[in-house]
């Protein structure tokens, strides 16, 4: 006996069983449709589509008005960062021409990162206590005096050895509160639905920036010597200070408390409970660690590829012009959704562009790859500011900027002190083919040891 003996409904088809002889001998078109399946007009099994990851859905929805202050902001940014790559290109050019020596430029790198170290995370508990704006405002000015010091002993031409030491110490000192703030601030100056959009806007000028400054200071070494390009970093660095009297956060709620040592140790451990955000860290920091040429630029320029003071600053520049080239195209097409994957293609593609530079003896090669390692290297900035300061909360974010700018800072100046110091030891070929070699390796390592970054779908691109 059947067991549904209900008589069918007029209104409704009849849903009686069918016995699976009679389904087994039905022409396909006949049988009942599977589950998740349509068949098209004739009788072509639709394709099943599947669900929109929400950060496809997010990279379609209209997003609110970037307002002044962030326009404020980013102008300001564009003069301090391209006064931070002017001064650093005319120091390592000064400090090679006082030396002629690989060590000291390995040593600039040094003296650079000590107080970056010691100071940043007390610099991060800070920037979380105080008002931001303040801090980077009264960080500025020791920076503007030694930019003015140099500029007058260069002109004199006198300098000893250890005044630009002191000057890259002082204003390592300075960056380490600064950097802080900078980088906290910006997640109040506009709506957190424009905040991805925000940061590829202020990398690409920051991307402008790093590219102009080491072209500005190889000119300017070019035509009125180095004491010119102290000069032009002073200047700048006076209108980013009167810039920042404009800018003012849209939101700011997050209840302050005294800078402590509890305080710093909440920022780290946020950190650390992050896969993902430690994962790009520690590769960020590794791969340019071992793959950075910086340093080496000025052995490269006058000793290897014989282009001068002018080939410099455009060598200088060229690593810049890729990360600016790459900046400008992220901006105007569609955020990438699988930024795990995107982050470690592009370490290999700068670990790879490395060691073409490293081997390469034509300057316009040179500069290729060295462009294309700019271009590798933007694609991991953006997606990694974006995934650290939209995950934290504010609160909580000058600590979290200072353990990224540890992180930073360490990859840029231990970075300069592996390659002068194994340079110095071997030859600066080997010291940048082998960093490129070693790049490679530590991104093998961290794509086996974080799976969660293999996987990584950014919830905001």
């Amino acid at each position: 006996m059947p067991r549904n003996t209900r008589t069918p409904s007029l209104s409704k088809p009849s849903t009686l069983p069918i016995p699976v002889s009679t389904i087994v001998g039905m022409p396909p078109l006949l049988r009942r449709k599977r589950r998740g399946s349509e068949l098209g007009p004739r009788g072509q099994r639709a394709r099943r589509r599947r669900p929109r990851h929400p950060a496809d859905s997010a990279a379609v929805q209209p997003q609110p008005a970037i307002p002044r202050s962030f326009w404020i902001y980013v102008a300001s940014r564009l003069c301090a960062a391209t006064a931070m790559t002017l001064l650093r290109a005319a120091i390592a050019w000064h400090v090679y021409d006082l030396t002629k020596s690989a060590f000291f430029l390995g040593l600039v790198g040094l003296v650079q990162f000590v107080p970056v170290l010691s100071l940043t995370l007390v610099g991060g508990a800070v920037a979380d206590a105080y008002d931001r704006r303040r801090i980077m405002r009264a960080a500025q000015l020791p920076i503007v005096a030694c930019g003015a010091l140099l500029c007058f002993a260069a002109a004199r031409g006198d300098v000893a050895l250890p005044v630009p030491f002191a000057a890259v110490f002082v204003i390592s000192a300075c960056f380490a509160f600064d950097s802080p703030a900078r980088q906290a601030l910006l997640p109040t100056l506009v709506p957190l639905a424009s905040f991805p959009r925000a940061v590829t806007l202020a990398s690409s000028a920051q991307a402008l920036a790093f590219a102009a400054g080491p072209a500005l200071g190889g000119l300017a070494i070019a035509q009125g010597g180095v004491e010119t390009a102290y000069g032009l970093h002073a200047l700048l660095v006076t209108l980013n200070w009167i810039g920042l009297a404009f800018v003012r956060p849209i939101r700011d709620a997050h209840e302050r408390r005294a800078p402590s040592w509890q305080a710093v140790r909440e920022g780290i451990a946020f950190v650390r409970r992050s896969p993902v955000i430690l994962g790009c860290m520690t590769l960020d920091m590794f791969a340019v660690i071992f793959g950075g040429a910086t340093a080496l630029l000025p052995i490269y320029a006058t000793e290897i590829l014989s282009v001068g003071p002018r080939g410099y600053g455009l060598l200088s520049a060229s690593l810049e012009i890729g990360a600016l080239t790459s900046a400008l195209v992220m901006t105007i097409r569609r955020p990438v959704s699988r930024a795990g994957p995107a982050l470690l293609g592009a370490v290999a593609v700068y670990g790879v562009a490395t060691i073409a530079f490293g081997f390469s003896r034509a300057f316009p090669l040179s500069v290729a790859a060295y462009m294309v390692a700019g271009m590798a290297d933007q694609v991991s900035v953006v997606m990694r500011q974006t995934a650290i300061q939209l995950a934290t909360p504010d609160a909580l974010r000058g600590r979290v900027s200072a353990v990224n700018m540890i992180a930073i800072a360490a990859s840029n100046q231990l970075g300069a002190v592996e390659s002068g110091f194994v340079a110095a030891a071997t030859s600066p070929t080997f010291a940048v083919v082998s960093g490129g070699v070693g790049c490679l390796v530590v991104l093998a390592i961290v794509a086996w040891r974080v799976p969660e970054l293999r996987r990584y779908r950014h919830a905001h691109a």
